[in-house]
């Protein structure tokens, strides 16, 4: 057995729900996104044992019905309301709160945008842009946000950076705490590690928060996001993780595996016996 930390195996029985990060978790992303070993497999056995599982995800690089034909392309069985990704939380907020965004998004996710109103904009909504994020980008967010007698930001997600074609690279996180600094202006978080964002799709699934367990590669966003919703979180040694991961100076979590497959034998095996 190669996990390391016996919480979460031991409570695994009274298990009912099940939350996956995507990138890292299922699969690595890059030119050409390959599944993780077993992944694939690992999602049917779950979903074989009636197991509801919800997909959260950070990525705002592409719209929610794009991001579930690249997975069905890759091989993964899913369908688009498994799937929580923070653009259609974050209009949901902007219709609520009847606020105008100027976006600074990748291009791919501008479709999940299209039916919220832009004029006249009256708060800042950042994605990860990838590219996109330039100076002159920044700065006009910036502009935005200074002109605003009550401004308002939102980023969706919190990261510091995720892993893409075997490299490590700057997540939206770093975009945000700029502005923030530049502005005085504190952020608000529509994605992980928000408990809003968790809670929606355990409300989802009719799950309480103790009877879930979210599996990610992101130890402070999936493991410490959720463990601080009353979920148990498990740590996966694939996509972003790192060895100093397993010395996290606040985030313990509940378990660590070498990967999905494996979370998911000892799961199911627990539960069997």
């Amino acid at each position: 057995m190669a996990t390391s930390g016996k919480k979460w195996f031991e409570k695994s029985r009274q298990i009912k729900g099940v939350l996956l990060d995507i990138t890292g978790v299922l699969y690595n992303s890059g030119h050409v996104p390959t599944p993780i070993p077993g992944s694939i497999e690992a999602v049917k056995r779950l979903k074989a044992e009636g197991i509801p599982l919800r997909f959260c995800t950070n990525e705002t690089q592409t719209t929610r019905a794009e991001l579930v034909k690249k997975l069905c392309k890759l091989g993964f069985e899913l369908e688009a309301n498994e799937v929580f990704p923070p653009a259609p939380a974050m209009c949901h907020i902007l219709r609520q709160r009847s606020l105008r965004p100027h976006l600074l998004v990748h291009p791919a996710l501008l479709p999940d945008f299209q039916e919220i109103d832009q004029s006249d904009p009256n708060c800042v909504v950042l994605g990860d842009a990838a590219d996109v994020f330039s100076y002159e980008n920044l700065n006009k967010a910036f502009q935005v946000l200074i002109s605003l007698e009550k401004p308002v930001l939102f980023s969706m997600g919190g990261g510091k950076y995720y892993k893409e074609n075997d490299s490590l690279v700057l997540d939206v996180g770093c975009y945000m705490k700029a502005l923030e600094f530049a502005t005085g202006v504190k952020g608000e978080i529509c994605g992980k590690p928000d408990a809003n964002f968790f809670n929606g799709a355990l409300a989802d699934m009719f799950v309480r928060p103790e009877d879930a367990i979210m599996i990610g590669d992101d130890i402070v966003n999936d493991v410490g996001g959720a463990q601080a919703c009353g979920m148990m979180g498990l740590q996966v040694r694939t996509g972003k993780f790192r060895p100093s991961d397993e010395n996290h100076p606040t985030v313990t979590p509940d378990g660590y595996v070498d990967n999905l497959a494996e979370a998911v034998d000892l799961f199911l095996a627990n539960r069997q016996k």
